[in-house]
């Protein structure tokens, strides 16, 4: 997608893909790191892909962001949602939202690569 419709979609559009990106990184990782049931692996993703988690993470991205991927997390962070899940705190809910929709605008852009080295930067700094 280009730039323009790329910034044409709504912030929770972005978010919504997002969420399967983050995910599907953090199960990846998971399954590379040896886990073997599937019960182990489930919990483990669910503990890291949770509002409360998802905002550590979006607290370690943050001063690595260019000047659009601050826009998009602003925009993600600033969006009007209509509940909290149980577990996570407004703040909590709103920065998971903001990192979901800097994956989801940076995916649909094509940069994989800026993807993985954010991620790597989570990894690294989360230790999950």
């Amino acid at each position: 997608m280009t730039r323009d419709e790329l910034n044409a979609l709504s912030v929770l559009a972005l978010a919504h893909v997002g969420d399967a990106v983050y995910e599907l990184l953090v199960r990846t990782h998971l399954a590379e790191g040896g886990k073997g049931r599937v019960v182990d692996l489930h919990r483990a993703a669910v503990s890291i892909v949770r509002a409360p988690a998802q905002a550590k993470a979006a607290a370690v991205i943050l001063p690595l962001l260019t000047e659009d991927e601050r826009a998009v997390y602003k925009r993600g962070r600033n969006s009007h949602v209509n509940s909290v899940p149980h577990g996570a705190s407004k703040a909590e809910y709103h920065a998971a939202t903001a990192l979901e929709a800097v994956f989801g605008w940076l995916h649909l852009a094509g940069e994989q690569k800026r993807v993985t080295e954010l991620f790597s930067a989570i990894e690294a700094e989360l230790k999950f």
